[in-house]
């Protein structure tokens, strides 16, 4: 089922300038439930479309290729980004943090996280144009699309922390990313404790 997001919004009273001094990897949350707002603002900020006419994103990707899935994992399920709509589906319904847990070796504050953002690729969407080195490409994207997330989560009065430590299998099985779709990445975001 698809559910649309509220409209992002363009201005803020933290500048970017302050985004940067300020963002820190924290690895401590007390958990709070977001506003629909500030996961739309997330998600938007993650791979948000900026111009409708050639669909161009807020992550830059070579060749416009596109490669990456966002997904995100709250309290109450499990989601897949669809940023041509600014839409969210849900995939799975139910807590499954502990399962995420589990999935990222163990790192426990990721179950207090307000959200967790999974970033996936589909590698082919770049490689068939670049080749192997279309590979280096999407790891490129991926950096862009984190730092865009870990910034605007310090306009909106949030912290984070990127993990590259999980079991790729399961992290995928429960995601129920299908096909060539593999998660790299994982961004957990709330409220430093």
């Amino acid at each position: 089922m698809k559910e649309y997001l509220p409209q992002p919004v363009f201005q803020s009273k933290v500048s970017i300038e302050e985004c940067l001094l300020r963002r820190r990897s924290i690895r401590s949350f007390k958990y709070r439930k977001l506003t629909l707002q500030e996961i739309s603002q997330l998600l938007w900020a993650a791979y948000g479309v900026t111009e409708q006419k050639n669909m161009f994103k807020t992550t830059p990707s070579a060749g416009a290729t596109y490669p990456l899935e966002i997904y995100y994992l709250i309290e109450d399920g499990i989601y897949h980004y669809l940023p041509e709509e600014h839409a969210v589906e849900l995939i799975k319904k139910g807590d499954f943090r502990k399962e995420l847990v589990s999935s990222v070796l163990f790192q426990e504050f990721v179950f207090d996280a307000s959200i967790n953002i999974i970033i996936c690729a589909e590698y082919e969407r770049t490689t068939l144009y670049y080749g192997n080195r279309g590979v280096r490409y999407v790891h490129f994207e991926v950096g862009h699309c984190a730092q865009n997330v870990c910034l605007q989560a310090i306009s909106l009065g949030l912290d984070s922390v990127c993990i590259g430590a999980f079991d790729d299998k399961k992290l995928k099985s429960l995601l129920s990313a299908i096909g060539s779709v593999e998660p790299l990445y994982v961004i957990s975001v709330g409220v430093k404790k």
